[in-house]
């Protein structure tokens, strides 16, 4: 469990009078980073209030200092290259280099796809699509010029200037699950976040779902083929339990997740019901007893 990090998603449903003193607090509670969801609307809360990911990152990292700061997961769903690189840039440099870009292929169903009139693309499609996205992402902030056309998206002759505060750019921390994605995170990531294989939800102890993780992570660790530095970070929120439904419960799944080799771990902020419900009270005695341990 040494050296394992922490960090806190912080769902982007409140007025930034309420969600402002949460970012502080992920802060000087101790934790490590903090994200938001990059979605136009999301499951269960997609009647309730919603803001979006890039304003709210920007406000966060003018109200931070430390922290690392990020997007769990942007996609290609409504996100394309060019314009999405430029607010990249400008989250990067706002935050001095603590921006994080974590990115996903985005659902096969969902309200991001449905509220743009959208069809849903198969798992194929969905991965060509996502390579695009990494592939062009990944020049546009590398480089001070891009030309690619794709199936799904182009750069035309786009600009990158003044580029990434951080070098060679900013990290990304890529979503992947299935193969195909892992061996997109292991080219393009600097990080790969999973949230274990839907198949092993269905059992309630979890066990099945923790099992399914190692695998996915020692899958990894051999599509790497030897590159180094490479982060792993476990949205343990995805498994049967939430993880902040008792301090015991979550110094249990950082030590498992850090015997697994993860090198990051990743918990929501409590909500008073439905999804992720829980109490601050969990939040704030792991801060104060787990944390410090780690």
């Amino acid at each position: 469990m040494a050296g394992t990090r922490v960090g806190v998603v912080i769902l982007p449903e409140y007025r930034w009078l309420l969600a402002e003193p949460k970012w502080r607090a992920v802060e000087t509670y101790g934790f490590d980073h903090a994200w938001t969801y990059d979605h136009i609307g999301w499951r269960s809360l997609v009647d309730g209030p919603w803001f979006d990911a890039v304003p709210t990152l920007t406000a966060a990292a003018m109200v931070t200092r430390r922290i690392r700061l990020g997007t769990l997961v942007a996609s290609p769903n409504f996100r394309h290259p060019v314009p999405f690189a430029r607010s990249l840039l400008a989250l990067d440099d706002v935050s001095s280099g603590r921006f994080v870009l974590g990115v996903g292929s985005g659902g096969i169903v969902g309200y991001d796809n449905e509220v743009l009139g959208g069809s849903a693309l198969g798992p194929k499609a969905r991965l060509a699509r996502f390579a695009e996205f990494l592939e062009q992402l990944d020049s546009l902030l590398t480089h001070e010029r891009t030309t690619i056309r794709g199936e799904y998206f182009s750069s035309v002759d786009a600009r990158s200037a003044p580029g990434c505060v951080q070098h060679p750019r900013l990290p990304f921390v890529v979503a992947a699950n299935t193969p195909g994605s892992m061996r997109l995170a292991a080219r393009f990531g600097q990080g790969w976040i999973t949230t274990g294989r839907k198949e092993d939800h269905a059992d309630e102890t979890g066990e099945a779902w923790w099992r399914g993780v190692g695998a996915q992570a020692r899958r990894f660790d051999e599509l790497l083929e030897g590159r180094t530095g490479v982060h792993r970070y476990l949205s343990v929120d995805s498994g049967p339990r939430y993880s902040l439904s008792s301090v015991e419960y979550f110094r249990d799944a950082l030590g498992r997740a850090a015997e697994l080799g993860f090198t990051d771990l990743v918990t929501h902020w409590p909500r008073p019901d439905g999804v992720y419900a829980g109490g601050r009270n969990i939040l704030e005695k792991v801060a104060a007893d787990v944390l410090p341990h780690r």
